[in-house]
């Protein structure tokens, strides 16, 4: 047992442990001119942050009239992020540091992602991060996506770990409801600040409003050490 108990670490992977956003908006503005819209924007791209890949194409094929099916667009948005991926995805030093003292202090981790296991397997190796973290769920392998809780209820379950004994690690509003809903404890990194007040950051446990730039791995140790602490059994 590592030195916070029974306490597992559930990860988000875009936007949480790497910079894959910028990607994701490429993948997409590509797909989407491809199709006739030429016009896609960073701002409209943020509303489907935190949102699966599945998803944000459904939601766009309908949006934009998109004749292909969703699972062709599923396709060609994919091909195109995991070329991006593999080349340009960069993890945040600080969730590097955090990731490499819980596995040096023996706390169980996973990664709960709504990306496909293509794009994650590619990411993880890319940075080095898959040596740390070899428990994974995509949203594939669950019955719906965030913001519901299936994604995350499956990591816990594969780690062999109560849900109310897991810290989830969160940069957008629909993880945050779902680590809510799956009654696990939250901190929140919000990718886009500006929606750093939307209703799910505030049933985090530690909500640092400034995203990344307000995350270290020894604050964030020491807090998950005062949670353990605290945590009724």
């Amino acid at each position: 047992m590592s030195s916070l108990g029974d306490t597992s670490v559930l990860f988000d992977l875009d936007g949480t442990l790497v910079d894959s956003e910028p990607n994701y908006y490429e993948a997409n503005r590509q797909t989407l001119a491809e199709h006739g819209v030429p016009d896609f924007t960073w701002a409209q791209h943020e509303r489907f942050v935190g949102i699966s890949t599945l998803d944000t194409v459904a939601l766009l094929k309908e949006r934009y009239g998109l004749r292909p099916s969703v699972r062709e667009l599923l396709a060609t948005t994919n091909r195109r992020y995991l070329e991006l991926a593999r080349t340009s995805t960069h993890a945040y030093p600080e969730m590097r540091k955090f990731v490499e003292l819980l596995a040096g202090e023996g706390v169980p981790m996973a990664v709960a992602s709504g990306s496909s296991p293509e794009a994650i397997e590619a990411i993880l190796a890319g940075t080095g991060l898959g040596a740390y973290l070899p428990t994974v769920v995509c949203a594939d392998e669950v019955a719906r996506g965030k913001p519901a809780p299936d994604v995350f209820l499956e990591a816990a379950h594969r780690l062999g770990t109560a849900p109310a004994d897991c810290v989830v690690l969160e940069d957008a509003a629909p993880g945050a409801a779902a680590a809510h809903a799956a009654g696990m404890r939250c901190i929140a990194i919000p990718y886009i600040a500006a929606q750093s007040g939307a209703p799910e950051f505030a049933t985090a446990d530690l909500l640092l409003r400034g995203g990344q730039t307000e995350f270290t791995a020894r604050a964030a140790w020491e807090w998950l050490v005062r949670s353990a602490s605290t945590t009724v059994r």
